[in-house]
């Protein structure tokens, strides 16, 4: 019986290394021929920087020139979201186009599996010939080490100490640097190198503005930010009221959400000082996107270099009395998402479709003339530069999840549209909510137990079940 079974074993494991390596075959032989005029493709990836912590959106505060010039000469995404807040998964999801219900890649779970890392960009890129690097925060975890194969330059300053550690000592072992200097130096060394070698894709990871948890002070900006937002003070944040803390869950109330507000937010000294150091650690990110695209235009490639920039979740700036992500409100959920293609036919445009960090390979990998795998869940952007829509229907809707297991944070799923959202907290799925964010775009009032709305409210219930089973 055991050598029935050791024989089993080994016929299914050839059948999958053989299934493999002719998905991974067929790849190279869809993408052999990469074009005289392939792009250069940068992606630029910052930590918890929500939608609005951004000048282009509105914020008469921030200062982002850099990243407003992006967007004022390519496109805008005013409605970007994460499918799930939190950056071990949405970083999984950016990689490969899968929602996390599909690639089951978060904190404390296994490593990436391989079958997913072959729909990732830097693979298919690697394989179609491109010259792949990696500067930053990875947050992920690979099988057998594959993180490390894809990349051509793989750098990773910052992650060989459990906290972020932002001020460290630079490479000449003489001088401490700010980490985003440090990820924007290792870039720029990138592509002195590889500006010449073929199209390269480069894909940069700022861990800012994430705080340092450890830290009493949290936010360790750039010392050249000091002299920032002095003499500024920020407003209130909206529903900072008690009331609005009041209406949360027992779970939400006792979870990491108001743990990690006593650390940045209970008092107006915290308050001021954590949104500034907030926007500072912005502002320098910003700064160092300047010293990289400038870098583009001496080198004589920044006609033919597509840049992507986005956030990989939302964050609570003391909304609801509360910080962090993880929860299913689009203070979570809502990024900013900036394209800039210097080829493209249309400029300075704003786009209000709904847009995620799934479709993030996909556009990737279409600007690269790359095919795009069939089981890929995202869609690709790239002719809203050139066409205005991808599609004559674009999405109308798309699930938001947080599957998590961790006692502090409740895991929660979801449905948005443009107009409706429903979520319920999985493991006490009793508790519901359910928003119209046309009259009410802040979700202040639950409608779910709305006579006027319950049929609205069970056709959606069942469209999120019906979607749940598409994944």
């Amino acid at each position: 019986m055991k050598v029935i079974t050791t024989i089993f074993t080994f016929l299914c494991i050839a059948y999958l290394l053989s299934n493999c390596s002719e998905t991974s075959e067929q790849n190279r032989s869809d993408n052999a021929a990469l074009s005289p005029d392939s792009p250069n493709i940068i992606f630029i990836l910052t930590d918890d920087q929500r939608w609005d912590a951004i000048a282009y959106a509105g914020n008469t505060i921030i200062q982002t020139p850099e990243m407003d010039l992006m967007a004022e000469q390519g496109c805008y995404f005013n409605n970007a979201f994460v499918t799930t807040p939190i950056c071990a998964a949405s970083r999984a999801s950016i990689m490969t186009g899968l929602y996390e219900r599909t690639h089951r890649f978060t904190f404390n779970t296994q490593p990436l599996r391989e079958e997913y890392i072959a729909l990732s960009y830097p693979k298919l890129l690697k394989e179609a010939g491109y010259k792949n690097g990696f500067i930053g925060k990875f947050g992920m975890s690979f099988q057998n080490s594959l993180d490390t194969t894809l990349f051509d330059f793989y750098r990773r300053p910052g992650e060989q100490y459990f906290a972020t550690t932002y001020y460290r000592l630079a490479p000449d072992q003489v001088s401490f640097r700010h980490l985003s200097t440090q990820i924007a130096d290792l870039s720029i060394e990138f592509l002195q190198h590889y500006h010449d070698q073929g199209p390269f894709c480069l894909s940069i990871s700022f861990h800012a503005p994430h705080a340092e948890d450890g830290d009493p002070r949290q936010y360790i900006w750039p010392l050249e930010m000091d002299t920032l937002y002095q003499g500024i003070v920020i407003p209130p944040a909206v529903l900072s009221e008690q009331k609005y803390f009041d209406k949360q869950p027992e779970w939400v109330k006792e979870g990491f959400n108001k743990a990690r507000w006593y650390w940045r937010f209970d008092t107006e000294e915290k308050y001021q000082h954590s949104v500034k150091g907030y926007y500072r650690m912005i502002s320098g990110v910003d700064h160092e996107i300047g010293r990289i695209r400038q870098t583009l235009d001496s080198l004589g490639i920044a006609d033919n270099t597509v840049i992507i920039l986005m956030g990989d979740n939302g964050y609570f700036l003391n909304e609801r009395l509360l910080a962090g992500k993880w929860l299913m409100y689009d203070n979570s959920l809502r990024v900013p998402l900036i394209v800039y293609d210097p080829k493209a036919e249309q400029r300075g445009i704003r786009f209000d479709e709904m847009v995620l960090n799934i479709d993030i390979a996909p556009t990737i990998l279409d600007y690269a003339g790359v095919s795009i795998p069939d089981r890929i869940q995202g869609k690709s952007l790239k002719n809203f530069s050139h066409e205005g829509l991808a599609e004559s229907i674009w999405r109308d809707r798309f699930i938001c999840e947080h599957l998590f297991e961790n006692p502090h944070i409740a895991k929660s799923e979801g449905i948005r549209t443009g107009r409706y959202k429903y979520f319920h907290y999985i493991d006490h799925p009793e508790h519901e909510e359910f928003y119209d964010l046309i009259k009410d775009p802040l979700e202040i009032n639950n409608l779910i137990h709305d006579r006027t709305y319950q049929d609205t409210i069970q056709f959606f219930k069942q469209q999120f079940r019906e979607d749940l089973s598409k994944l």
